[in-house]
């Protein structure tokens, strides 16, 4: 994560860029935006070009955009108060550099979101209750850095007064996250590693339950290396496949019977 300070300022003045002037306008589609924004109009056209994409994006200036989202954020101001006008010129970039990447601020702050938070994992996409493990220390390791960061964790109350940009955010970031928790389920269940006669939907909201429970709500829980272990291992004694009627076998991590609360 970077919540590093820069050197420059939130108000340093912006490079010339002779594009650089027109208002922002309001987050729309392309089409809406090129229709209001000529500046936005050009800079697409300039990705766009006659024989294929346009001159490649620098890695640089989205870099610079991101790192000035977060140096205005960590000055305090308000995801309310931010303009593209206002990125743009504390990154040193255009207003069309910007737009050439994001159709307005709701794309943007999500971007800046992901790049505060860890990132999400890979999985192997094949196994079942080992892809379940790596998907639930992802959540593990999000809470601590929520915990560890103030910014981290005042952008994430401040969306909540944005129910565009919240929204966003649950259908974009939070939705995938939830499919692929239910595809690493359904493979545990085919795999005969969790019980086939339990509802898909209700194993995993029990597995996300237990990890959101701790790292959202139970905000003084402690959030130790062996938790995604022991809640696993204590769910798997009722989710677990048993063997002629009897007691479910041990969970992922080897533990069998009740696994108490350490």
């Amino acid at each position: 994560m970077r919540h590093q300070q820069h050197g420059r300022g939130p108000e340093q003045g912006p490079e010339q860029d002779p594009e650089q002037g027109s208002p922002p306008g309001p987050p729309q589609g392309p089409e809406q935006r090129a229709a209001q924004d000529p500046e936005h109009a050009r800079a697409h056209e300039h990705d766009r070009g006659p024989g294929g994409p346009g001159r490649p994006r620098s890695a640089a200036a989205e870099r610079a955009i991101l790192d000035a989202v977060i140096s205005l954020l960590e000055a305090g101001e308000p995801l309310a108060g931010l303009s593209i006008e206002r990125i743009a010129r504390t990154a040193k970039v255009g207003k069309a550099t910007i737009y050439r990447r994001w159709n307005g601020k709701e794309e943007l702050f999500l971007d800046v979101l992901r790049d505060m938070e860890p990132p999400d994992p890979v999985v192997s996409g094949t196994a079942g209750l080992a892809d379940l493990r790596v998907l639930m220390e992802s959540q593990r390791t999000r809470g601590l850095a929520q915990r560890s960061s103030v910014l981290l964790h005042n952008v994430f109350v401040q969306m909540k007064s944005h129910p565009r940009l919240w929204t966003e955010y649950q259908e974009t970031v939070v939705a995938p996250r939830r499919v692929a928790m239910l595809d690493a389920v359904r493979r545990a269940v085919d795999a005969g590693e969790l019980r086939a006669d339990l509802d898909v939907e209700l194993m995993n909201d029990l597995f996300i339950g237990a990890m959101l429970v701790r790292t959202l709500h139970r905000r003084d829980a402690p959030l130790p290396e062996d938790l995604v272990d022991r809640v696993m291992d204590a769910l798997m004694q009722g989710l677990g496949p048993t063997a002629q009627g009897g007691p479910a076998g041990p969970g992922p991590s080897g533990a069998s019977g009740p696994s108490g609360d350490r």
